[in-house]
């Protein structure tokens, strides 16, 4: 194991890599994503950037970030076979390619 000696060497790597610089790492945070097929709602940590927000049950307002498909609607995890149409996507692919 390390002796006395060797934590002073080690000392200031140590702290050197401890510290991080400033202004240059996005910040880390508490969102709201929200599952728009299945109205779903959880919290998680990430760095996206929001103008929405939501006050959730803790009484805390968190960014709010709308997502089409999570684990709570996603087919594979449900079980479920839904179709999902989002935003007429399928319309305008048949549209387009349709002969």
């Amino acid at each position: 194991m390390f002796k006395d000696e060797d934590f002073l060497i080690l000392k200031p790597l140590i702290e050197k890599s401890i510290v991080m610089k400033e202004g240059i790492h996005p910040e880390y945070k508490d969102v709201v994503f929200l599952d728009t097929t299945s109205e779903v709602k959880f919290i998680s940590r990430s760095t996206i950037k929001t103008s929405d927000t939501i006050t959730m049950e803790d009484g805390k307002t968190y960014p709010l970030v709308k997502i089409e498909v999570s684990s709570a609607s996603h087919p594979f995890y449900t079980g479920k076979n839904v179709f999902l149409d989002t935003a007429g996507r399928v319309e305008k692919f048949n549209k387009r390619y349709k002969k």
